[in-house]
Parts: C-alpha cells; structure tokens; sequence
C-alpha cells in the first residue's frame, strides 16, 4: 500500500490531506471539496510544480532575470532544469513573455521571462 501525507493547495484552505493506493484503489482523506481528490490522486501518480527561477542577464539594471516555466514540469525533472538554469546569460533586451529555453530538456516545457528588462549599456 502507498501513503502520502500532503496540503492540497488547489485553493487557499490548504486541507491536510492522506491519500492511499490500495490495488489499483486511491482513497482520498481530509479534503473539503472534490477538487482534493483529483490533486491528491495526482500528487501520488504524477506530481507536478511550475518553476521559478532566475537567470544572469548582461545589460540590465539588475544582474538577474526572474524566469518561470510556462507548464508544470515532472516534480523529479526540478533539479535537472535548476541545472540547465545555472549556466543560462542572456542580454538586455528582454520582454515579459519572451521565451528563454525552448522545450527545456526536451519536457515540452518552456523556460519564459517573467519581467521586461531594458538595455542600459
């Protein structure tokens, strides 16, 4: 049998919630609305999470772009992309929106720029 022992954040009460797969049977616990089953059963099949992070960026009034995936990424893949990321510089001009890493390894996911960043060399 698996357990997992999670909040749901799928709205701001933050229910503490058990899931447990018995078979091929999940039960849900502590959920105060039917959306708590769903990321329940999601958190112990495939978890997902978007990322935030920021990149160097050469030109602009601040030596770093804040950037955001623009889906949810495989929980497991957060620390390879964080790896990609570190070596990632790019140069001023920089819109909001524009994309950074296209399909960032190859997840179908792309890394966008959460901030528009003028050139002030």
């Amino acid at each position: 049998m698996n357990r997992l022992e999670t909040i749901c954040t799928i709205c701001p009460r933050g229910c503490r919630i058990t899931v447990t797969k018995e078979n091929d049977t999940y039960n849900v616990q502590g959920n105060f609305c039917k959306r708590g089953v769903d990321y329940g059963i999601k958190e112990i099949t495939h978890p997902v999470r978007k990322l935030t992070s920021t990149v160097k960026i050469k030109g602009a009034l601040y030596p770093r772009l804040p950037v955001v995936t623009d889906k949810e990424l495989p929980k497991e893949m957060l620390f390879d992309v964080m790896k990609v990321l570190e070596n990632v510089e790019v140069k001023a001009p920089v819109k909001a929106g524009e994309v950074i890493i296209a399909n960032v390894l190859n997840t179908n996911v792309n890394i966008i720029s959460s901030r528009t960043m003028e050139n002030v060399e």
